[in-house]
């Protein structure tokens, strides 16, 4: 027998192996590229910072303790309804068009390729071509002030209405596609027999289509409310100085003001706190599932 031969004899002996030569990779990378770096922040995190900016070898919780000052918390808020702000928008923006999509016919692979076109571009350069629309001399105020709607141009840039249209700009698609995934799946035949039932469509959504998509729904709501909470070049490009985000926060501490023990503190407590918040209203809604069942 070859050592070839007795090579592959092993792996096909052992499946287990092999499931475990099939994850090695990934595993690898994850490993190397996401556990390896939070390991560094989180011994950051109780280290104290130096008085040029890096880090010396020591222990304390200051850094955590630091966080849920008044100011910090004032952000943390902000920060919250925003992401909150995004997420409801991107739901009532998103859903009409993940039903249009579902129900497109031979239009959906087209409709699907609109929704996915975003990410063929850099966020960076979408928030810019914002910037460009919503500026003082910026296509809208041009167009409104070319038609004669207004006088003079007025100000978005730089105002909560910026950062907020350019998170929902940012992060529909997240909403739209795991919306579309749950109603493709959805048996029309469902709908068909509510309304030889006497339901009126809106019954008709709201007791068949609403429920049966509640899973795109949450699934899509977790993937904009996680990534909108951590944000920060929004409202950096939108925003200007005067709306600061946790993100900002974060990037502040590991960029100008040189203070990586505090920016690693602020990243695991707000990565907590997400996590919390995420095991609780899954838990919950499980417990609700189970109770209806």
């Amino acid at each position: 027998m070859t050592a070839r031969q007795r090579f592959l004899r092993f792996f096909h002996e052992r499946p287990q192996l092999k499931a475990w030569a099939l994850l090695a990779p990934g595993l690898t990378w994850l490993v190397v590229f996401f556990i390896v770096p939070l390991v560094l922040m989180l011994g950051y995190s109780f280290m104290p910072r130096n008085v040029y900016g890096g880090v010396d070898f020591g222990f304390t919780l200051e850094n955590y303790g630091r966080f849920f000052d008044p100011l910090y918390l004032k952000i943390v808020l902000k920060t919250t309804l925003y992401a909150l702000g995004c997420t409801a928008v991107c739901l009532l923006l998103g859903f009409p068009v993940a039903y249009a999509i579902a129900r497109g016919g031979r239009f959906r692979n087209f409709l699907i390729f609109l929704v996915m076109l975003p990410f063929w571009t850099s966020f960076l350069v979408r928030m810019y071509a914002m910037m460009f629309l919503m500026r003082d001399s910026g296509l809208i105020n041009k167009t409104l002030m070319d038609a004669g709607v207004i006088e003079t141009g007025f100000e978005m840039l730089s105002t909560p209405f910026a950062v907020l249209t350019g998170l929902v700009f940012g992060f529909l698609p997240f909403m739209v596609l795991p919306i579309y995934a749950s109603l493709e799946k959805l048996d029309h035949a469902l709908l068909e027999a509510a309304s030889v039932l006497g339901a009126p469509p809106a019954k008709r959504f709201f007791r068949v289509t609403l429920p049966l998509s509640m899973p795109g729904v949450v699934a899509g709501s977790l993937l904009v409310f996680i990534p909108a909470l951590g944000s920060f070049l929004t409202s950096d490009v939108l925003g200007g100085a005067k709306e600061i985000l946790v993100g900002n926060l974060v990037q502040n501490q590991f960029t100008s003001a040189r203070d990586w023990p505090f920016g690693s503190a602020a990243s695991f407590v707000m990565m907590t706190l997400v996590l919390g918040a995420v095991t609780l209203y899954l838990r919950v809604r499980d417990a609700d599932e189970a109770m209806g069942k």
